[in-house]
């Protein structure tokens, strides 16, 4: 045999909920005086407030306007489906009992256009993007001029003499103090910016002298 949906015992016993609630509110239109086509209307109505309700709730994620008239509704199936069951003579209603359904078509319409045409506060509100944080520029480091090699004179050709015994390699070149705090100042921002100490190649390439000046730096 095939089994029937999951679904399936959910909307029959919707429908039998749904056909006992309309009954009961067709009674009590009735005993309160509204025959014909009249009492069959007030069953739809209610139904009709009741989804209009809940179908906001579900949009606009619970306004106190939806919440509102959902309840107003859910009170007047409820209290219709208690009413019929023997809690009042509905062959003498009393006299709220009428005056609550002839004012029921005005109430039911104020509700619907509320729930119609009330705008939805949090409709049109557009996400709001976080802003994307400005880009720090790196400080940027001026490179000094290079300092000019020093010129040495032209060696006169001279005729052979005798071998002279091997003279003592010149003393270093003497280092302006300007360009030893410069060459400091570049070595620790490439020590901050790489977290390594600077090497000679790379120091004689920012400041732009000779290898032999740039290894007494470093």
């Amino acid at each position: 045999m095939k089994r029937l949906p999951h679904r399936d015992p959910v909307l029959i016993q919707a429908v039998i909920a749904g056909a006992l609630s309309f009954a009961h509110l067709h009674d009590i239109a009735r005993a309160a005086g509204q025959d014909g086509w009249k009492g069959w209307a007030y069953p739809v109505s209610v139904d009709l407030l009741l989804v209009a309700a809940w179908r906001r709730l579900r949009s606009s994620e619970g306004t106190r306007l939806a919440w509102a008239w959902f309840l107003i509704a859910l009170t007047a199936s409820l209290g219709a489906n208690v009413a019929t069951a023997g809690f009042l003579d509905l062959s003498h209603p009393p006299a709220w009992l009428r005056m609550l359904v002839a004012g029921w078509p005005a109430a039911a319409f104020l509700g619907g256009t509320l729930l119609t045409h009330t705008p939805d506060p949090t409709g049109d509100q557009a996400p709001v993007l976080p802003a994307k944080p400005a880009p720090v520029p790196e400080p940027e480091v001026a490179a000094p001029d290079p300092i000019p090699e020093p010129e040495t004179a032209p060696v006169a050709a001279v005729e052979e003499a005798p071998a002279l015994p091997a003279a003592e390699p010149d003393p270093a070149p003497a280092i302006p103090a300007a360009l030893v705090a410069h060459a400091r100042k570049v070595a620790d921002d490439h020590h901050a910016r790489t977290g390594t100490r600077i090497d000679t190649d790379t120091l004689r390439a920012r400041l732009g002298v000779p290898a032999a000046i740039a290894a007494q730096l470093t």
